[in-house]
């Protein structure tokens, strides 16, 4: 069984485990690398935490990280979806399709319209997740990479309201 966690500045250590462990285990699903993340201590994992407005969660099997996501404000209406990624025991059993869920009810929340995400060109199996929930390539290209080449590809969802619970009670749903 594996349940979502949303984490504050004192969750840092689990952030951090969580961080490492996706980083060793899918180094090609990520612009940041492992050799970057040990350095810098407390604040430095407390400060991803604490970024005003942000919205990180865990997934958790047997008090360990089998997954991650984190949600971080934007412009213009739109949030991003960042550091998704999901541990290898738990993969095809529907974390992913859960962070994605909790990232996009935290961007409704928060009252934005769009929820964007960039994702590497060879990240096939994230893609095909992301499609999976409705987003799409915006035809845009994200940020360099480290092979001074290739580019981020840029994926978007626009978002509805929130459901009106009192309307939808009174349809009967």
């Amino acid at each position: 069984m594996v349940s979502l966690r949303v984490l504050t500045g004192d969750d840092w250590p689990l952030w951090r485990e969580a961080r490492l462990a996706a980083l060793a285990d899918a180094p090609h699903a990520f612009k940041a690398r492992l050799g970057d993340w040990p350095r810098g201590g407390e604040e430095r994992w407390r400060a991803r935490l604490t970024l005003p407005g942000a919205h990180n969660v865990v997934a958790l099997r047997d008090g360990r990280p089998a997954g991650m996501a984190g949600g971080v404000p934007g412009q213009g209406g739109a949030v991003e979806l960042r550091s998704l990624w999901v541990g290898p025991g738990a993969r095809g059993q529907g974390v992913g399709d859960r962070l994605i869920g909790e990232v996009e009810a935290w961007a409704l929340r928060s009252g934005a319209t769009t929820l964007r995400l960039a994702v590497l060109p060879d990240n096939a199996p994230a893609a095909a997740l992301y499609r999976r929930h409705g987003f799409v390539p915006t035809g845009g290209l994200g940020d360099l990479l480290p092979d001074g080449v290739s580019r981020e590809r840029l994926m978007a969802k626009p978002l509805g309201r929130p459901p009106d619970r009192e309307t939808d009670h009174a349809r009967g749903r």
